[in-house]
């Protein structure tokens, strides 16, 4: 979710229900070495509370000092990003790859719950592969370092974004009576039917969402009012969705700049029109349009089409 879940997607999201919200992760190393592009990452707006900051990395000492400055921005939460399974994030010992060496996961994530006052969270996945799936005993031994909750998504390392989660083990992490933090599960929730449908199954405290949310932040409401009322409210029409994605463009702008946000932002646009017709020429002109004024332009013949 690198370059996806920052300040304004969060604060985006948090309007249309989402409960705790995610920075997107940041290097300890970057962070420690007072990289720009890092100490953005730690920047988020009041409105977007309660909200995590994420930090991943393989060296200890480094993971806490990037815990430490990670505290002085005053987030809610610090989560350990312990799931990454992108090979440049893993050739470097970090994310998923912590799967293969869980003594080190273990000292990383004991060292930082030590170095901060926060609760500190870990976001995982299975195992590395089929045949090492230790997530049942490994959430154990979080959970007596002192971690206060864990999100697990229900693939291995190995399957990156391939085939279909398991949930399974998610649930048998949830239902150990030995469990008393917060288990999280994560992984293809798409729809509020699905998510529904993972909560009966699994029992779990709450649902992580991720990729579905790209372009569709009306997801959490969607999820919400089916949790709480058994409806499912009605997909934004076309006026509303291209209202939020202008508001989502616009609080981009300010936190960076016109270059990186017409850029950054071309990943959104599948999202924002996934189900009305007739799109596919507009987004086409949208990711290769380079100015502020011609996606504005594009987004007025979107909702005002010139017919010949």
């Amino acid at each position: 979710m690198e370059n996806i879940t920052d300040s304004p997607f969060r604060s985006v999201c948090k309007q249309f229900g989402a409960d705790l919200v995610v920075s997107e992760f940041i290097s300890s190393e970057g962070l420690i070495r007072d990289a720009v592009k890092s100490r953005i990452k730690l920047t988020f707006g009041e409105e977007e509370r309660p909200v995590a900051i994420q930090i991943f990395g393989h060296d200890v000492d480094s993971m806490r000092k990037a815990a430490e400055l990670a505290e002085e921005a005053a987030p809610d939460m610090i989560d350990l990003n312990f799931g990454c399974p992108v090979r440049k994030v893993v050739r470097k010992g970090a994310g998923a790859a912590l799967l293969k060496d869980i003594p080190r996961m273990l000292e990383i994530a004991e060292a930082v719950v030590k170095a901060t006052h926060l609760p500190v969270s870990v976001k995982t996945r299975l195992g590395w592969d089929d045949g090492d799936q230790p997530i049942v005993l490994l959430a154990e031994q979080l959970q007596d370092l002192g971690v206060a909750a864990i999100a697990i998504h229900g693939r291995t390392a190995v399957q990156l974004y391939g085939g279909s989660a398991d949930w399974t083990l998610i649930g048998e992490v949830k239902q150990n009576p030995r469990m008393k933090m917060p288990v999280f599960g994560n992984g293809d929730i798409t729809n509020a039917l699905v998510a529904k449908e993972r909560l009966d199954q699994t029992g779990v405290d709450g649902l992580m969402i991720g990729r579905a949310a790209t372009g569709n932040p009306w997801i959490f409401r969607e999820i919400k009012s089916y949790l709480q009322t058994g409806y499912i409210p009605p997909q934004p029409d076309l006026p509303e969705r291209i209202a939020i994605l202008q508001k989502h463009f616009s609080k981009s702008l300010t936190y960076k700049g016109e270059r990186q946000t017409i850029l950054e932002f071309r990943k959104f646009y599948s999202g924002y029109f996934k189900g009305i017709p007739d799109m596919k020429p507009y987004r086409m002109r949208l990711v290769t349009a380079i100015s502020i004024e011609k996606i504005e332009g594009i987004l007025n013949e979107i909702l005002n089409p010139i017919h010949p």
